[in-house]
């Protein structure tokens, strides 16, 4: 099995084939996992830093850079619908509170 700063390493080298224009990739060891962070680059906007977690069965498997890059599309999904600061769905609540 391979040791956690194997499995950091593996992820660091994907990340290195990524580049973005307002995201930066980082990584750190947590547990017997990684985890990933995702930080939007202008700091001057308030938003939050998104991180998910791969788990040793995801970092060990034969075909880790497939699902590797589908892990990191999909929390980039996730990332920019949770950068919304409004939508039609919080209408009602903008209503109660007279916003």
């Amino acid at each position: 099995m391979p040791e956690i700063s194997t499995r950091l390493d593996r992820v660091l080298a994907q990340l290195c084939l990524y580049e973005h224009p307002l995201l930066n990739f980082s990584a750190r060891a947590k547990g017997e996992g990684v985890e990933v962070i995702i930080q939007f680059k202008d700091t001057t906007v308030p938003v939050h830093t998104y991180y998910f977690d791969l788990h040793p069965r995801d970092l060990d498997h034969s075909q880790f850079e497939w699902s590797f890059q589908r892990q990191l599309y999909d929390a980039l999904h996730d990332y920019f619908v949770e950068m919304f600061i409004r939508t039609p769905q919080d209408r009602a609540e903008r209503s109660r509170n007279g916003s």
